[in-house]
């Protein structure tokens, strides 16, 4: 009966620390958890498009993204034709999320009568705190397009095929503050038909680009696509005659559900192809478009349909 009565007197002894040592190991798992907790880096670019080029940036899931893109002419042509507003090329684009790391889009442009199509999937995203964290983003994106042109030879015989040109790339980005972004693209472009024996088929390139963030709905971007000295097969070049280094320097103003980006660039054309590797104009001798894009987002799926 004595042990009983030492035991029962040990248990309410021993019953605080015990209730003390429940809610310190509770204590411990609710910060392990808010240590777990992961904060993904947003915005940061104001929309799926730097200048010419892919951002970082997707669309979200289940929204469309319609844009309109123009390119004057060269401004350097002078009054007589409007220094350049005479002149215009022209590319309509249809961009859709089919989840929150998947995007896809198409488009034409009045540049060659061309015709595009592409995807762009975050593989990583930039974020802190928790397991697994990321100083950078990472997203992979792929595209193909079609000239539709009416063949220079039409007495020889010419394959589909040969329109065709692909265009892969990396995009590496981070978010430096609420700011700066800054991110790096390295460009592989491949022509399936080189109109010289001497012209490449495949062309490399490294781009980069930033964002200065000047006011809470304006921001300054820069994007520079330099040609690489790389050639696969042995005598030919490894880059297009007469072409030039892409440069393009512009504003993104944010308004409502619009963002509305006015730019300056060297290059007329609109896709990988015709920016990256058939830019023709020297930005520093005056060859520049000023040019607009327009996006506008329309939500298709809401939040609540999206998560079924």
């Amino acid at each position: 009966m004595k042990k009983y009565l030492v035991l029962f007197l040990l248990l309410n002894l021993l019953s605080p620390l015990l209730r003390a040592q429940d809610d310190l190991m509770k204590m411990l798992e609710n910060e392990s958890k808010k240590e777990r907790k992961k904060d993904y880096a947003t915005a940061t670019f104001k929309t799926t498009r730097l200048i010419n080029g892919q951002s970082i940036e997707n669309v979200a899931a289940g929204v469309m993204d319609v844009k309109i893109s123009h390119r004057f002419g060269m401004v350097n042509r002078g009054s007589y034709e409007s220094f350049g507003l005479d002149q215009a090329t022209m590319r309509m684009g249809l961009d859709y999320g089919i989840s929150n790391r998947l995007m896809v889009g198409i488009g034409r442009s009045t540049y060659q009568k061309q015709y595009d199509a592409y995807y762009k999937f975050k593989i990583l995203r930039q974020s802190k705190g928790g397991r697994g964290s990321s100083p950078i983003s990472i997203s992979a994106t792929s595209s193909v397009m079609l000239n539709t042109l009416k063949w220079e030879d039409p007495k020889r015989q010419n394959y589909y095929t040969s329109r065709i040109t692909y265009a892969h790339q990396l995009i590496i980005a981070r978010k430096f503050s609420e700011g700066l972004s800054l991110q790096l693209m390295p460009s592989y472009v491949h022509y399936n038909l080189a109109q010289a024996a001497t012209d490449p088929n495949d062309i490399f390139a490294l781009g980069a680009g930033g964002r200065i963030k000047l006011s809470k709905r304006l921001s300054f971007n820069v994007e520079y696509y330099h040609v690489l000295p790389i050639s696969l097969v042995e005598g030919q070049d490894y880059r297009l005659p007469g072409t030039k280094n892409s440069l393009a320097v512009g504003f993104d103003i944010e308004t409502g559900g619009h963002v509305f980006q006015l730019h300056f660039t060297n290059s007329t054309g609109m896709t990988e192809k015709t920016f990256i590797t058939e830019t023709t104009g020297d930005f520093f001798k005056g060859d520049i478009h000023f040019g607009f894009n327009l996006s506008r987002v329309f939500t298709i799926k809401n939040k609540k349909f999206r998560k079924k």
